[in-house]
């Protein structure tokens, strides 16, 4: 257990970060689900409405993983591939 005022400081602030990681992290990979979901349907059915659902998931990921690499939850590579990856899936499609 911690002794000092800036040790459990430092404890609490791992705490939040935790939290907040957490939430970014799990946001990104539910959102990315439902991409590939939605994305599939598109595939199979080729219509601008869901075209557009899809467009409107994957700017949501989008400023999910920046802001996420903004608050250092994720490298600056790592955000830009994850991106490009999901805009390289939506490009075959």
């Amino acid at each position: 257990m911690a002794n000092t005022k800036s040790a459990k400081k430092r404890i609490l602030i791992a705490q939040r970060n935790n939290l907040q990681n957490r939430f970014y992290k799990s946001s990104v990979k539910t959102l990315t689900k439902k991409f590939v979901k939605n994305l599939e349907i598109y595939k199979i059915s080729k219509n601008s409405d869901n075209r557009k659902k899809v467009q409107i998931i994957l700017n949501s990921i989008y400023s999910l993983i920046d802001k996420g690499s903004k608050k250092n939850v994720y490298h600056k590579n790592t955000a830009a591939r994850k991106k490009a990856k999901l805009a390289a899936q939506l490009k075959v499609a």
